[in-house]
């Protein structure tokens, strides 16, 4: 069985531009989809195709350049996103094909559209002249709106596609404080970063609690200095967030026994980027952390075998009883 046995072979195109596009930007997140039953690689593939398709609009696009102000950008990106999850015909583009995927997956796994419409007012938040940006917030319950739209809504869309052993509405909290935990994860790795770009994601309050300010920050990032107090304050961060992964754990035994093992890979390799900070004295502010590839092949390898296996038994003996879940 292939990836893509069972969906209009005139989608196949748009499938493997979403499914190249995870390989050469998803990393964690390709390698994890690896491990699940090829047949829901695909729709995990179009979801990523499409997030990755909006971070470039607003990330990677200067302001105001030959296509247009990045607000203009993501308006009518919106439109022609409304269009095709109306069953509206997509052009030959690279973001038409994108599209196009993305449309066909939400379709086949009843997602709620509503997911990828939230995702596209967080990104609304990040972009300069927004009546929603935001640069700077202040507390943990400011920053929930933009994590939920950026973070917590892509465990939300996931659900469908991976199963659940459970009604759905179960599955909701635990998905999404692991889409939060994430986004966690990266506001501290990418910390120095985003404060090139002018933006502070975490709190400013949980910053000041242990003497943190901007000035502070920016002086750090100069001199490549750890101050005890930026130590402290990101040491209580990871804690944090460690404990955000913790709530999100129990949620993993809730999904199909043949994904969990994709998810727990994922989850572990996600928080080894805290330990990485950690084992970098929290040099955020000058060096991203990373996950070294063995480590990822050492967590990774012998799931990646099971998951070969249990594929290769499929294949061979479709007529049989369908094979043992992959295993932890």
């Amino acid at each position: 069985m292939g990836e893509l046995d069972g969906i209009d072979p005139a989608l196949h195109p748009a499938y493997r531009l979403c499914r190249a596009l995870n390989a050469e930007h998803g990393k964690t997140y390709f390698l994890a989809t690896r491990l699940l039953p090829v047949a829901r690689r695909a729709g995990v593939h179009a979801l990523y195709g499409f997030a990755r398709m909006v971070d470039d609009v607003v990330d990677v696009a200067a302001a105001d350049d030959d296509d247009g102000p990045i607000g203009s950008r993501l308006d009518a990106l919106e439109d022609r996103l409304r269009a095709a999850l109306g069953g509206g015909p997509t052009g030959h583009s690279e973001s038409d094909l994108v599209l196009a995927a993305l449309a066909d997956a939400t379709a086949r796994y009843d997602i709620p559209h509503e997911y990828f419409y939230a995702f596209l007012h967080s990104m609304r938040m990040d972009v300069p002249g927004s009546p929603v940006f935001r640069s700077r917030y202040r507390t943990m319950p400011e920053l929930a709106e933009y994590m939920y739209g950026s973070a917590a809504v892509i465990g939300l869309q996931m659900l469908p596609i991976l199963g659940t052993t459970c009604a759905i509405d179960e599955a909701v909290g635990p998905a999404s404080a692991l889409g939060e935990a994430f986004q966690l994860t990266n506001f501290i790795r990418d910390m120095g970063e985003d404060l090139g770009r002018d933006r502070i994601y975490l709190p400013t309050d949980e910053l000041a609690a242990f003497g943190v300010d901007e000035e502070l920050l920016r002086n750090c990032r100069a001199t490549g200095r750890v101050d005890p107090r930026l130590r402290r304050a990101l040491a209580h961060l990871i804690a944090h967030t460690r404990a955000v992964y913790r709530t999100a754990e129990p949620g993993i035994d809730l999904l199909d026994p043949a994904v969990r093992s994709a998810m727990r890979t994922a989850s572990v390799l996600y928080a080894d980027i805290l330990r990485e900070v950690e084992d970098s004295d929290y040099r955020v502010l000058e060096r991203r952390a990373r996950v070294s590839r063995r480590r990822r092949v050492a967590v990774a390898a012998p799931r990646l075998a099971t998951a070969g296996w249990s594929s290769l038994r499929a294949r061979r003996h479709p007529a049989s009883r369908p094979p043992l879940p992959v295993t932890d």
